[in-house]
């Protein structure tokens, strides 16, 4: 039961926020507040804390302009502290992430009179590594010679000019405390090649060995996450925590009230974070270079003991294991017939996808050896790491000076990331699928490979459904969901059984305070061609674009595929040409930026983007007067990950093409639909050059999910 006490807190600090910042309540926060506080604040606990009963968790869809932070905010900080728990509050992009940090939690801090204090939580590979610093700046590299044999592993050690001068700089900064070592602070864009250079992970990182760990960036932040109420973090950062069971850089779980924010994306982003790849030529020649080294590092060092015996058994494992590298390789370029295809950005990304996940018996026979040697080979390099650490806490018997154990352990750490990476993929692409569950996917890519070739091995699992339940749901003390898309087609189905929502989970849509009617229109125009037809579409946009946006400043047209986009770009006439900025001849900021400047300088402007400029991207008032969308966003075709789904639920008698393909292509179109209105100031018009909707069994369903504009079909 929710204590009275606190549901007097919580609309207390409601009504102080709306106050000091002359607010009127809008209808749909106050609805969220509700719903958050009936369910979080109800939870029940055991004389140990922990929940009691059925998961509790609660799905809330509030429209752009709700207020989704402050509302969930000023609901879950108190709740969460009255139960003496830890609020992590988790988004899908940085930009929103920042924007909670440095201006939602303070504003409702100064306003609500609400007591709490917050950090953000980041990954480690968003902070310096000051022992790589000090190891890139080193005069004489004659500590270095180690480092040299494993180029490879990212410990390039030559520094060019322009580097040296940029790490000087960083050393200057942070001595002089005008840095804090956080990538996202360096004041200006940081190249990523730079940065891989600067940074560590948690394999190569020697912890409190390091003779920096005391002014450590990482260890600092992390140091002071303990004590805070309220963490920011993103979604890959609690489910890596989870994956490592739990409580490992996050609070533990159980004493934990969760909050994902932008939550449509969590069952993709999971999916990720369990699917595995290697690249068979690289790692052959990866595999090479690691006998080459560990030969040579031998000679240089002979080292006693149980190390010697371990390292002296790296080089011949890994001889076997690239001639067996070898043999997949010919088998897999023999069997793969690459098929030509994008993904959902655009991308050329030619594939072989084994139907319904099965791969050929005799690739399965080359995948087990490969799984038993890079097996054999993590045991190896974890063996080692032990031992140096071991050396590094001074324990006797290891045959190798502390000192040296603590240059060696990073790279024998970065070694181990790379052999238990490999095993992963060999054991998800062998393993035989239970019966009655999904299977992985499993797929072949032709990737770039310098001057050959490569072949990239993939296995994926294609729901996160049962993941997210088993690690997260059933072992949370709550958790929020929330997005201004969870339902498609008016329904949370598909994200129930997307994300694996326990039966017990209370969803709730909450309205936008927008008047869609009276500030947006929706215009289905006649092309006289169908989108199937992909030539005479895009002719028939060549022909009809320039009259449609003629009257708007600022216009975003949103493509399926990349291809199409630069068809309809290269048939436009030159002059109206020079208005459009395409998507991927800049960076995602530059172009919105150059945007904004040319309706700021009173020039019409079009931008032309693809799925990434479908969602997120926020162009308020004059920058977006008229979204155009050239199809309904189905998914890519050849996607291996959705092709395997379907197969799998129509092999349990289902209808893919009804139960994912159109639910699926409903989201993307309201995500789609939702760039035009921002603000409650906006007005404009959405045209979506696809008569499927009005001619197709399924078009009135797509149709009628989407945001409630004044309709015009022609």
């Amino acid at each position: 039961m929710l204590s009275s006490e606190l549901k007097s807190q919580i609309q207390g600090a409601y009504s102080r926020f709306l106050e000091a910042k002359s607010l009127k309540p809008r209808y749909g926060q106050r609805l969220m507040i509700a719903e958050v506080t009936k369910v979080l604040g109800a939870i029940k606990a055991d004389d140990e804390g922990r929940r009691d009963g059925e998961p509790a968790v609660v799905a809330v869809e509030a429209g752009t302009g709700t207020g989704k932070t402050v509302a969930y905010s000023i609901a879950a900080i108190p709740t969460a502290k009255a139960a003496g728990k830890r609020l992590v509050i988790a988004t899908a992009t940085v930009a929103l992430q920042e924007q909670i940090v440095n201006k939602d939690l303070p504003d409702l801090m100064r306003n609500s009179g609400l007591n709490f204090s917050f950090a953000l939580a980041k990954g480690r590979g968003r902070y310096l590594c000051l022992s790589k610093l000090d190891l890139l700046l080193q005069e004489g590299q004659a500590q270095t010679a180690t480092a040299q044999l494993f180029e490879e592993e990212g410990f390039r050690i030559d520094v060019d000019e322009r580097s040296q001068k940029l790490f000087t700089g960083m050393i200057e900064k942070l001595a002089g405390n005008r840095w804090d070592g956080d990538r996202d602070s360096w004041p200006e864009e940081l190249d990523d090649a730079d940065w891989a250079r600067l940074t560590t992970d948690h394999s190569q990182c020697t912890g409190r060995h390091c003779p920096n760990f005391q002014q450590c960036a990482f260890y600092k932040a992390r140091e002071g996450m303990t004590k805070v109420d309220v963490i920011v973090t993103n979604h890959d950062m609690v489910l890596a925590d989870l994956a490592l069971g739990g409580g490992a850089v996050l609070p533990d779980p159980r004493d934990t009230l969760y909050v994902f924010d932008e939550g449509h994306h969590l069952p993709d982003k999971a999916i990720g974070h369990f699917a595995h790849y290697t690249r068979l030529r690289s790692t052959a020649d990866w595999l090479g270079q690691v006998e080459k080294n560990l030969t040579k590092l031998l000679a240089q060092h002979p080292l006693p003991g149980e190390l010697g015996r371990l390292v002296e058994g790296v080089p011949e494992l890994a001889r076997e294991l690239r001639t067996q590298q070898q043999f997949m390789f010919s088998a897999c370029e023999q069997l793969a017939d690459f098929k030509a295809g994008e993904d959902m950005e655009g991308r050329e990304r030619p594939r072989h996808r084994f139907v319904g996940g099965v791969v050929p018996d005799h690739l399965v026979e080359l995948g087990v050896e490969l799984k038993k040697g890079f097996s054999k080979l993590t045991d190896l390099f974890t063996r080692i790491a032990e031992l140096l650490k071991d050396a590094m806490d001074g324990e006797a018997g290891g045959g190798i000076a502390s000192h040296q154990a603590e240059e060696w352990y990073p790279l024998f750490g970065g070694l181990l990331t790379r052999a238990q990476g490999n095993w992963e993929l060999w054991t998800a692409f062998t393993v035989e699928d239970p019966q009655d569950s999904p299977p992985m996917a499993r797929w072949l890519t032709l990737a770039e490979g310098g001057a050959l070739f490569d072949i990239e091995v993939n296995a994926s699992p294609i729901l996160a459904a049962e993941t997210l339940r088993r690690n997260l749901w059933n072992v949370a003390y709550g958790a929020l969901v929330t997005s201004a898309t969870l339902t498609a087609l008016n329904s949370f189905d598909r994200y129930r059984m997307r994300a694996g929502l326990p039966r017990s989970a209370v969803t709730a849509v909450v309205p936008s305070p927008f008047h869609h009617a009276d500030a947006g229109v929706l215009r289905v125009p006649d092309l006289k061609a169908d989108p199937r037809d992909a030539a005479a579409h895009t002719a028939a946009i060549i022909r009809e674009l320039p009259r449609l946006v003629e009257q708007s400043r600022g216009t975003l047209v949103l493509f399926s595929s990349r291809r199409q986009m630069q068809d309809v770009f290269d048939g436009l006439e030159r002059d109206w040409r020079r208005r459009v900025l395409i998507q991927g001849n800049l960076s995602k900021q530059e172009t919105l930026n150059k945007h904004k400047k040319r309706v700021d300088d009173g020039d019409p402007s079009v931008l032309f983007g693809l799925a990434s400029f479908a969602e997120g991207v926020d162009l308020p008032g004059a920058y977006c007067e008229h979204v155009v969308i050239a199809k309904i966003p189905f998914a890519v075709p050849d996607d291996p990950v959705e092709a395997a789904l379907a197969e799998w639920i129509e092999a349990r008698g289902g209808n893919p093409f009804m139960e994912i393909a159109v639910p699926d292509a409903s989201l993307r179109l309201v995500q789609a639909c939702g760039r035009l209105l921002r603000t409650e100031a906006d007005r404009g018009s959405i045209t979506l050059l696809d008569r499927r909707v009005v001619t197709q069994r399924y078009g009135k369903a797509i149709l009628n999910a989407l945001p409630p504009f004044r309709r015009e079909i022609e």
